[in-house]
């Protein structure tokens, strides 16, 4: 039986996963581990990845938080407010910023969140976000996306990749915030699926993570880059700043719960730049990348 306390046992043991493999690949860096306690309920724990030999900033968090469900998230669901159920949400968030500009940085999350009224569902998904777009990674990406979603329902990969495209969308800046990926929201029980079959498929997205990622750090950190695509990778990083925090659901949901400042921004690079109105120039590989930061692109 899927329960909550099975369902945070999971991410725990997945956090443990990830952490462990990302060590591995990089070689030098090593995850700091720091718990917390969220006053109104529960807590979590952040671990974070400095000065590595591949990623230079990166954080692999869990949480599990509780207590009376806050008035914002109840009108973000259109409840009524004037009934306080209490809530569970429970999950894992990574964001990884690599020293190479050739890397890509890449995002999962996968979470679960229930309330005392019966109410529950899993959300998360994976995105990358390459500096430079290289196309034959593209492809690999979203094929392996494509192969754990079909192994639980033909719809999902479709149906959850335009929902990425349309999510991690810069809307002010009209271009995505990278190759997009998957996302979901609101899985619940219905006629096709049971909450096992729902989290089944959470749990394959949660395991797929470090194979994919770890593969992309080894076939692309040892490629040369100048003070060019090293200052690119900071526009492109602004790029990412601003979307988590003018658009990122995930990040208005941890304020808004009053979760830990320092682990939900964690998301944020340590370094970015913002230059006034850059425009690549033509023909050149920023350009190219540019004009493939676009909703619809078919990778498999």
């Amino acid at each position: 039986m899927v329960t909550k306390e099975s369902i945070r046992e999971w991410f725990t043991s997945l956090q443990d996963n990830i952490c462990r493999e990302l060590e591995n690949a990089d070689g030098q860096g090593k995850f700091i581990s720091d718990a917390w306690e969220r006053s109104g309920g529960g807590g979590g724990v952040s671990r974070i990845l400095t000065n590595g030999k591949i990623i230079e900033k990166g954080g692999v968090n869990f949480s599990a938080v509780w207590g009376k469900t806050p008035e914002p998230v109840l009108k973000t669901m259109k409840l009524d407010t004037n009934d306080h159920p209490d809530f569970f949400a429970t999950g894992i968030s990574i964001v990884l910023h690599p020293v190479n500009p050739m890397v890509p940085i890449i995002h999962m999350n996968t979470r679960y969140f229930e309330m005392s009224n019966g109410t529950w569902w899993f959300g998360g998904g994976i995105d990358l976000t390459p500096h430079y777009v290289n196309e034959d990674d593209a492809r690999t990406f979203h094929q392996h996306l494509k192969k754990v979603c079909d192994a639980h329902h033909p719809s999902y990969y479709p149906e959850f990749k335009k929902w990425a495209d349309d999510y991690f969308y810069i809307k002010h800046r009209h271009e995505t915030r990278g190759i997009g990926g998957i996302f979901f929201d609101n899985l619940r029980a219905d006629n096709n699926f049971t909450k096992e079959a729902r989290f089944e498929f959470v749990k394959d997205v949660g395991a797929a993570f470090a194979p994919i990622y770890t593969a992309f750090m080894k076939k692309n950190y040892t490629l040369p880059y100048t003070e060019n695509e090293k200052n690119w990778q900071y526009l492109r990083r602004g790029r990412y700043v601003e979307f988590n925090l003018v658009w990122d659901r995930g990040t208005k949901f941890g304020l808004d719960t009053d979760g830990r400042t320092e682990s939900i921004l964690m998301s944020l690079p340590p370094q970015a730049q913002w230059v006034y109105n850059h425009q690549p120039q033509p023909g050149t590989a920023e350009q190219r990348t540019l004009d493939l930061l676009k909703k619809g692109i078919d990778w498999v």
